[in-house]
């Protein structure tokens, strides 16, 4: 909303300087930009940068995760709650397996000038070099997102993405005994996702589907029709045909306007 640009530098505390972890190495008293930051976070799984950024913009760690839960909760998070910026193990702190692979939608669909810093593989700050842990990025398998993630309660995780041929998928993985396993499982689940499952368009937009009845109108009946393409995500080797059905509450009333949404159309794909 403006109050920050990357270009904004940020004080780093003693709290910020000595919390333990993986860390961007923030020299204590410093000024860092957002910029250099959002590297921290992002490719170097920084929990100083965090705290940085979580006190600059609340003033302390404690008030923005009173932030984050307010905004968590805005957009429907309602399986997460946070007791600090980085992720550091609290019995208070948690997020469903649901919220991440939304939070991680959220991130691509609405941030896409930021989204490619997760495709970043390496970052170089104050002279040490280090990887993105990301294990997907440079397979050739369209990775190219979002986090790892590991304590000792939740075990290694990584909520992925990766596109191929304009079809993305976002996936979350959780509770791998070892990084090595945790490549394993990322690189079998995108194969899996893009090799066992298909889009089909089943319905061009403007098509007419079926009618609705009319009350007090001139005409007895209006059509009614999809507004896009519908496409359905299938298996691959999937038998029969989708079973299809319109609901909506009749006789509809007139006047009706062209363009109004007044029924549902749900798609059963078969299994």
């Amino acid at each position: 909303d403006g109050r920050i640009t990357v270009d904004t530098e940020f004080g780093v505390s003693n709290k910020a300087h000595t919390k333990g972890g993986s860390k961007m190495f923030l020299s204590d008293g410093s000024r860092v930009r957002v910029g250099d930051l959002l590297y921290g976070i992002i490719v170097q799984s920084g929990n100083d940068a965090c705290i940085v950024v979580a006190e600059g913009l609340a003033g302390s760690e404690e008030a923005f995760a009173r932030l984050m839960n307010q905004r968590a909760q805005a957009l429907g998070m309602s399986g997460s709650n946070f007791a600090n910026a980085s992720g550091w193990p609290d019995p208070d702190h948690r997020m469903t397996v649901r919220d991440l692979a939304f939070l991680g939608q959220r991130i691509i669909t609405e941030f896409p000038e930021y989204y490619p810093l997760f495709s970043v593989e390496s970052f170089t700050w104050e002279g040490i070099t280090q990887r993105n842990r990301n294990p997907l990025l440079g397979l050739g398998i369209g990775a190219d997102g979002l986090k790892t993630g590991h304590t000792e309660e939740a075990g290694y995780g990584l909520v992925g993405s990766a596109v191929m041929e304009e079809r993305r998928i976002v996936f979350v993985i959780s509770g791998l005994p070892s990084t090595e396993a945790r490549a394993l499982e990322a690189e079998q689940i995108v194969n899996w996702a893009f090799r066992q499952f298909v889009e089909k368009k089943v319905l061009d937009g403007g098509t007419r589907v079926t009618a609705a009845p009319v009350w007090l109108g001139t005409e007895t009946e209006v059509g009614l029709v999809t507004k896009e393409d519908v496409t359905l995500l299938m298996p691959a080797l999937a038998q029969g045909t989708p079973q299809a059905e319109v609901s909506y509450s009749g006789p509809i009333e007139a006047p009706v306007s062209e363009g109004e949404e007044i029924a549902a159309l749900t798609i059963k794909r078969p299994g």
